[in-house]
């Protein structure tokens, strides 16, 4: 099982949170982002860097990420594309994306991003808070607990 991290514009907290847990579990995760990261002394982690193209870093991750992995991203459309491959993608805010719930979250993106076209609204999200980073290292505390359980049972 890998963590996959959509690294280009995820939080520092966030990815500091992903890391102690790596440590516990003694995980690996992968930062995969279009510019250079600073380098980091655990061997668990380790960092891709990609083309500059648009969706690179998305389209690496999808093509390397399998089913057993956990993606961590605020890209809904890359989202979208892990939970159609079967695979599991958690939001920096702590929310787990779903077959039930990453259409919604599109459509909604998709409409901000035409009010804000439009000018109807301005700005993006608000600004992660300390809540948010709780519910997040709660989400990612569930959810890999429940996938190393899960690959226990299948190779064991």
């Amino acid at each position: 099982m890998i963590i996959w991290i959509d690294a280009d514009a995820c939080p520092r907290i966030i990815k500091e949170i992903v890391f102690k847990a790596s440590q516990r579990l003694q995980l690996s995760v992968r930062l995969v982002a279009n510019t250079g990261l600073s380098k980091h002394h655990s061997p668990l982690i380790s960092s891709v860097v990609v083309s500059e193209g648009f969706d690179a870093a998305d389209d690496h991750i999808v093509q390397h990420a399998t089913t057993q992995d956990l993606v961590i991203t605020a890209d809904i459309p890359l989202a979208a594309r892990i939970v159609a491959n079967g695979g599991i993608a958690l939001d920096p805010r702590g929310e787990l994306y779903t077959e039930e719930n990453v259409g919604e979250r599109l459509s909604m993106r998709d409409l901000m991003q035409e009010l804000r076209a439009t000018g109807a609204i301005q700005g993006g999200p608000a600004q992660l808070g300390l809540t948010d980073r709780q519910r997040f290292a709660s989400a990612l505390d569930r959810t890999l607990t429940r996938m190393v359980k899960d690959s226990r049972v299948v190779s064991g």
